[in-house]
């Protein structure tokens, strides 16, 4: 057993609360101390604001849980300092495949094009990840950035106010009392503070259930996703096995929605499943198991007040897809930049409702992948099990079958189409850098584009003139000025420019397009900026 499950990373210390009489206010306090939480808190620090995380455990979680990060979010973790480390312990993969019973159908390539710094998908035990993430909140704890983090404190009661939000915690050694200007609950799909202030998701409970055994063993298959609809070795449902670092692998099996849960997790049945997928001659060593419920569900609203929700606290969907942490990545990605600014006096209060806006767009775009990917897998119906399987059959010989096939849409970028942030598009450019969209990656030289952007305000041009620097109601945009004659590999040509000559970008921190167009125009650019920043 992997002893970073016992071995405490932040253990509890008296907080200065527990001898003070009166009651101390923060700036921002995180509850919660998994992926999501961290990720919030290492971007809030590393931008000077201060930050307080608390957490009723002192360690990562048990077992791997979480275990494929996509693209995207590993671009997140460049910029908070922790994607290298994930990457150099994860195992890279971009290749699916599809079996129905034991034929191969189907197989895809989540990253056919070249020139990307970051792999289509890396698998990573969630308690990696966390170890990572706690480390670089060290790090930054060291070069004295104001952050802090607290083991084995509960939130025990939250009180909402206009201007803060009250706090009860309970420790080892007896409760206390803070204030926070700002809360950010990611405590989970249980939640605390979202059952606390008598919030409730809304959605879908799916009736299926999966089995997931992570075991231990040395095993000679590729590195790549293998999903069975029908395997012999577990007749009329399905299978998901993936490799992870350590020799550990996931599988996944579907049980049927009237199981006996306990008997299901007795050692001596995942045995029996193992060794009928695997052969009874395997030699393995379970790791950790558990079973889950397919759940498609989200809060009505992210934000009630100072109080904002992200990640599985916020919403859930099934895990086919790898839609969870990626997405709450992306929560906190979305949110941090807009409280920066707005702690900061450099933007209004209602900015941050723009946070609801897209995130809610982005989770129900999540909801609905993950809802059709369900459908797929665990029919409703023996007419729906009958079109499935026909649709399975005709894509082992017939191209245009295999778009139908979702074992798991896997997780993509949200593109915030029809934001209040954006600015109309006038560039007839390339559909993935239209504004809302995630900026594609592109080689420049020896580095990339995503390296340069940063997490400021840009103003991207491409062959095209602009000030070097523009300063707009507190928001200052610095210009970055590329070439396509610099352009060795056409990406920056295909993702950004398409049939134009030129173009400038207005690049939010978070990487997402605010407004493109083919030529720098000051007024509109200007108008542009305070559309962003929640000013017009």
């Amino acid at each position: 057993m992997n002893k970073i499950f016992e071995t405490p990373l932040y253990p509890y210390r008296r907080a200065p609360e527990q001898d003070e009489e009166r009651i101390m206010r923060h700036k921002v306090v995180v509850v919660g101390a998994g992926p999501i939480g961290l990720a919030a808190a290492i971007d809030l620090a590393r931008n000077d604001i201060p930050v307080l995380v608390i957490d009723d455990n002192d360690k990562v979680s048990f077992g791997s849980r979480a275990i494929c990060f996509a693209k995207r979010p590993l671009e997140i973790l460049d910029r908070l300092g922790a994607g290298d480390a994930m990457v150099e312990k994860g195992v890279e993969w971009e290749l699916g495949r599809v079996f129905f019973g034991e034929r191969e159908v189907y197989r895809f390539n989540l990253l056919p094009e070249a020139g990307h710094k970051r792999p289509a998908f890396i698998n990573l035990q969630q308690y990696y990840f966390e170890e990572f993430l706690v480390r670089r909140l060290r790090e930054l704890e060291a070069e004295g950035r104001p952050v802090e983090i607290r083991g084995r404190n509960k939130l025990a009661a939250i009180g909402a106010h206009e201007d803060h939000v009250t706090l009860e915690i309970d420790t080892p050694e007896g409760p206390y009392n803070l204030e926070t200007e700002w809360l950010i609950a990611a405590d989970g799909a249980g939640s605390p503070t979202r059952r606390m202030m008598g919030l409730d998701f809304v959605g879908k409970v799916f009736e299926d259930n999966f089995l997931i055994a992570d075991v231990i063993m040395q095993a000679d298959f590729p590195t790549e996703r293998w999903f069975w609809f029908d395997p012999p070795f577990n007749r009329g449902q399905s299978a998901l096995l993936h490799k992870q670092p350590d020799n550990v692998w996931r599988i996944d099996f579907q049980l049927g929605w009237d199981i006996d849960r306990e008997h299901e997790l007795k050692p001596e049945n995942i045995d029996r499943r193992l060794r009928a997928m695997l052969g009874e001659d395997i030699r393995y060593e379970l790791e950790w198991s558990s079973i889950y419920t397919f759940q498609c569900r989200r809060m009505e609203t992210f934000r009630k007040g100072r109080v904002i929700f992200a990640g599985d606290s916020a919403h859930q969907v099934s895990p086919f897809g790898a839609r969870g942490a990626n997405s709450g990545l992306q929560d906190t990605d979305n949110l941090v930049w807009k409280l920066r600014l707005v702690i900061e006096g450099n933007a209004p209060e209602s900015l941050l409702d723009s946070y609801d806006f897209e995130r809610i767009l982005a989770a129900d775009e999540n909801i609905l992948n993950s809802t059709r990917s369900t459908d797929f897998i665990t029919p409703k119906s023996e007419i729906s099990r009958i079109l499935r399987d026909a649709v399975l059959d005709l894509s082992a010989e017939h191209e245009f079958a295999r778009p139908l096939v979702n074992s798991g849409r896997l997780s993509v970028p949200a593109v915030y189409d029809g934001s209040p942030l954006n600015t109309a598009d006038a560039l007839d450019g390339p559909a993935i850098s239209r504004p809302g969209a995630p900026c594609p990656d592109a080689p420049l030289g020896e580095g990339f584009l995503l390296e340069r952007l940063g997490d400021r305000f840009i103003l991207l041009t491409i062959d095209a003139d602009a000030p070097d620097e523009i300063e707009e109601d507190g928001i200052t945009v610095t210009r970055l000025a590329l070439s396509v004659r610099d352009d060795t590999t056409g990406a920056l040509k295909r993702r950004y420019l398409g049939d134009e000559p030129s173009a400038v970008y207005l690049i939010r921190p978070d990487q997402h397009v605010a407004a493109r167009r083919p030529s720098w125009n000051e007024n509109l650019f200007r108008a542009a900026i305070r559309r962003a920043t929640g000013k017009e």
